[in-house]
């Protein structure tokens, strides 16, 4: 029996660049970074609730022209928080490019932003 969704991989040009992000401005923790070899890394990064990212390297040419569209310019990830201002007025400091104002919508506040290779996210604060 399936007991949860555990990872999704996300295509980056670089490891410790997108660690950085991930981490320091985001918010996420560094869960695992190992060695594979051959300049191949297994690094995860996890949100407090668990959920997880395998940051993968681009390793041809196929892979590095899909950095930061792998959804086609559609958001494609999906960060919920239970304290909008306070977690968009963190990452505003620490440098993430929200790209475009806080909205209120049916379902919560919400503001897209973008990572550091133009994958889009939104910060979501559900309502009720």
């Amino acid at each position: 029996m399936i007991q949860r969704f555990a990872l999704a991989t996300l295509l980056v040009a670089d490891y410790d660049a997108a660690i950085a992000f991930y981490v320091d401005a985001v918010g996420f923790a560094l869960s695992r970074d190992e060695d594979m070899g051959g300049g191949k890394r297994w690094v995860v990064v996890t949100t407090p609730a668990g959920a997880g990212l395998l940051l993968a390297r681009a390793s041809d040419e196929r892979q590095a022209a899909r950095v930061g569209d792998q959804t086609g310019g559609r958001v494609a990830f999906f960060l919920e928080t239970d304290d909008f201002a306070a977690d968009h007025a963190r990452m505003t400091a620490a440098g993430v490019r929200f790209l475009e104002p806080p909205r209120a919508e049916p379902y919560g506040t919400v503001a897209v932003f973008e990572d550091p290779y133009g994958n889009r996210w939104d910060l979501i604060e559900p309502k009720g």
